[in-house]
């Protein structure tokens, strides 16, 4: 996935009511007692105006980029309201007392049209202790360039703190498709003189649709084993994402990242070179659960998920995937170096669904070692020929992988092997799994028509099988207006914790992330 790596507007102004967000004052928050809350109307603004009360707001938002915000402050943008220029955001808030730009009154949501003459629409630019909520924002051209919808970017500012982007409503971002750093919302921490990193950055709730590149990712620059400065805390949860160029959602550099309950959909759209649903890179200990990735379109890789390389301990958990065009999971790492991959190790792929994904459903590509795929429910549908299991060469092999426990419900055509050729994005597959070693098979069960099943089933009767009734209607969202995605995050929650009790017969018990401790530096 990542050999790759170089770093509309709304049809609807629907009416939406939002509320004036509540300061939660401390003991001792003297700064946050003394806060001040600034309205701004692109209607009935003046810059010249005080900006205190909302019957005297300022107009711009190179105001509020401009004026000397002080921790505690709130900026308030007037629902219909609209601007064709950044909110750019310099000034840091502190622990207990943030920074905050929200919107408030009746009607549709404030909106940021910035067409190309800012490269982000909204961007948090060496602050921390920022939180950004409730905007719509937009960033289109007629030509594409490097753009994005938010840009939160740390450079040379060391440990950077406390920043939330949530409940925003991201579309039609027309980035470049050759490079994975643009996109809808980009977190960048990146730092030649001091090393520079994110610690409890939240990006929650919110919609990001028809943007190019990536949907959601995540930059960083010191990800060698000698230079290794890991974003913490990283959250990205209950996320919407459609109808992304490329990537949907992709962490880099972290420790202990938790991407969790997000729906990624139609993923690899446009962009060239290889692309999947959900992946991370460069990372130890993320702990990837509870969501869907459906419909990515590219067979290079095409994935709905990926655990990507120079990574430990990636946990796949509780996920579903399903009608993905390249398959359900890639493990994948091409060949070690001293300078920016250990390689893929440790990774674990458990109670997961995939139904009718297409392709691969676990590609095991490369350098990857010590691999877990464990008690995931794999439904390939009537007419369908995949390979469930095959190992493919970069810049090596797989060895030392453990599928226990699985159950395979065949209604096409499922085969087994390791590769032998290429044609296209597709591989072509042999019997056997060598080169690749220790590739072992235990307890799984197999139902349907299986090609060159692994040692553990070679010559059982395999039982037919045929799709059982059952609710796969999974919740839509229109992401064309955004009414109602609270409401409908919940009810896709609920579909979710339903099916996965269903298809794995006991209760889903989601677990917390970990990271790494001080015995386990990187080597």
């Amino acid at each position: 996935m990542a050999r790759n790596m170089i770093m509309g507007k709304s049809r609807h102004g629907r009416a939406l009511t939002i509320f004036l967000p509540f300061l939660v004052l401390t003991a001792g928050a003297t700064s946050a007692a003394q806060a001040t809350t600034y309205y701004v109307n692109s209607a009935t603004g003046n810059d010249r105006a005080a900006g205190t009360t909302a019957d005297q707001p300022w107009r711009s938002l190179a105001r509020v980029r401009d004026y000397p915000l002080m921790p505690g402050d709130q900026v308030l943008l007037m629902a219909g309201s609209r601007w064709q220029e950044p909110l750019t955001i310099t000034r840091s808030g502190r622990s207990g007392a943030p920074i905050s730009v929200a919107a408030f009154g009746t009607g549709a949501r404030p909106r940021i049209d910035v067409g190309g003459v800012s490269p982000h629409g909204v961007g948090v630019i060496n602050a921390e202790y920022v939180s950004v909520s409730g905007l719509e924002v937009t960033n289109d051209n007629s030509a594409p360039a490097q753009r994005f919808g938010v840009l939160v970017s740390a450079v040379d500012r060391g440990v950077t703190r406390g920043i939330r982007i949530s409940d925003m409503y991201i579309h039609d971002v027309r980035g470049v498709n050759d490079r994975k750093d643009n996109g809808g919302i980009v977190f960048s921490a990146t730092g030649k003189k001091l090393p520079t990193r994110f610690q409890d950055l939240v990006i929650e709730r919110n919609i990001v649709w028809k943007v190019d590149r990536s949907g959601i990712a995540g930059i960083a620059d010191r990800i060698s084993a000698k230079d290794w400065f890991p974003s913490e805390k990283i959250v990205i949860r209950d996320n919407l994402v459609e109808d992304i160029g490329g990537d949907g959602i992709v962490p880099r550099g972290t420790d202990g990242a938790l991407i969790e309950h997000n729906i990624v959909r139609y993923a690899g759209a446009r962009a060239p070179g290889y692309n999947a649903g959900i992946w991370q890179w460069s990372t130890d200990n993320s702990l990837i659960q509870l969501n869907e990735a459906a419909y990515t379109r590219t067979r290079y890789d095409g994935q709905g998920f990926d655990s990507d390389f120079n990574s430990r301990r990636t946990t796949l958990l509780y996920n579903y995937s399903h009608d993905n065009a390249g398959g359900f999971l890639l493990i994948c790492s091409p060949g070690r170096n001293d300078k920016d991959n250990l390689g893929n190790r440790g990774t674990v792929a458990r109670y997961n669904v995939s139904r009718n994904d297409a392709l691969r459903i676990f590609q095991l590509a490369g350098n990857v070692s010590d691999v877990l795929v464990e008690k995931n429910v794999i439904h390939v549908g009537k007419g369908m020929d995949v390979q469930m299991v095959v190992a493919t060469n970069w810049d090596g092999w797989a060895q030392d992988v453990r599928i226990v426990e699985n159950d395979f419900k065949v209604a096409g055509t499922a085969r087994y092997g390791s590769e032998s050729g290429r044609s296209g994005p597709d591989y072509l597959i042999k019997a056997g799994f060598a080169p690749a070693q220790f590739i072992r098979f235990r307890d799984n069960r197999y139902w349907g028509s299986h090609v060159d099943l692994p040692a553990e089933a070679a010559g059982d009767v395999i039982p037919p099988y045929l799709d059982q009734p059952a609710d796969w209607q999974v919740p839509v969202f229109d992401p064309a207006r955004a009414e109602g995605f609270a409401e409908f995050m919940a009810r896709h929650r609920a579909w979710m914790l339903a099916m996965l009790q269903r298809e794995l017969g006991q209760a889903v018990q989601p677990r917390q992330p970990r990271r790494i401790s001080i015995f386990e530096a990187r080597r």
